[in-house]
């Protein structure tokens, strides 16, 4: 390629091209090093509780997380539930940049320094969008999952495949295959911030499997591990009195922690 060149020609190509290689390698070298010392995210106060946010599953009733804030301000907790736009079945996105601006008001009316939030099915799937791509994680003490579909549920994937027309947005990113929760699963499932606690149910028929609910690096607890005999489903995860215990032993002043059968006579009476 170069032996047609004169030689003083082929000395200065030589050296243009060990100048770029050398440009290259530096902004390379640069770009690792600055993604290796950027400062993480600081945690909030962890002994300090802030008021909490209840973000309704897909369809947006409140009528379920109406219970469970009632018994969380029993515990002289501020409990606020998300109304969410278009009815909660449009675009989860959105609904995050919902949940962005209630938190926003919650932090500014309190005066607090985060917020706790749970987020019962989809919910919990808008909650991570807002930790992951709306600075919700600078902002969030604790993160509790009720029951979501974090890889998607087969129930919404066969309405998307089998009655399009009434898969509104949010049934279609709920899907196993969506983009959008590609792009929540495709790095951290649980950005660094909040802590992060997934309860969930084993008799779930709306989130298939339902261990779709599982988050890596939360701590998962399914409700009969808790106490066997449970047969509380997705629909009364947040009215049960089990489920509401603990959600409130996760919110407390402590850290999280994992529960199980020990657990099960303390939290049920």
């Amino acid at each position: 390629m170069f032996s047609s060149l004169a030689p003083a020609r082929r000395r200065f190509v030589f050296v243009v091209l060990a100048l770029v290689l050398v440009g290259v390698v530096a902004a390379v070298a640069a770009f690792v090093a600055s993604r290796v010392t950027s400062d993480p995210v600081a945690s909030v106060d962890q002994s300090v509780p802030g008021p909490v946010l209840l973000v309704p599953g897909f369809g947006g009733s409140t009528d379920a997380l109406d219970v469970l804030a009632a018994g969380l301000r029993e515990d002289g907790r501020d409990a606020t539930v998300v109304a969410l736009p278009d009815g909660g079945v449009g675009d989860l996105t959105v609904q995050a940049q919902t949940l962005r601006d209630a938190a926003d008001e919650a932090l500014n009316r309190t005066g607090a320094t985060s917020v706790d939030v749970v987020g019962y099915s989809a919910g919990g799937v808008v909650a991570r969008i807002w930790a992951a791509d709306l600075g919700g994680a600078e902002q969030a003490r604790r993160i509790v999952t009720l029951g979501s579909p974090h890889h998607g549920t087969q129930v919404a994937g066969l309405a998307a495949q089998v009655l399009p027309d009434r898969c509104p947005t949010a049934c279609q990113q709920l899907a196993p295959d969506s983009s959008v929760l590609a792009a929540l699963n495709s790095g951290d499932e649980t950005p660094e911030g909040p802590q992060w606690v997934s309860i969930w149910t084993q008799l779930d028929q709306v989130v298939t499997p339902p261990n779709s609910a599982e988050l890596d690096g939360a701590i998962a607890i399914p409700v009969q591990s808790v106490c066997a005999d449970s047969t509380v489903d997705h629909g009364n995860l947040p009215r049960d009195p089990l489920v509401a215990a603990m959600v409130s032993a996760q919110l407390g002043s402590s850290s999280t922690t994992q529960l199980g059968a020990a657990d099960c006579s303390r939290l049920s009476s």
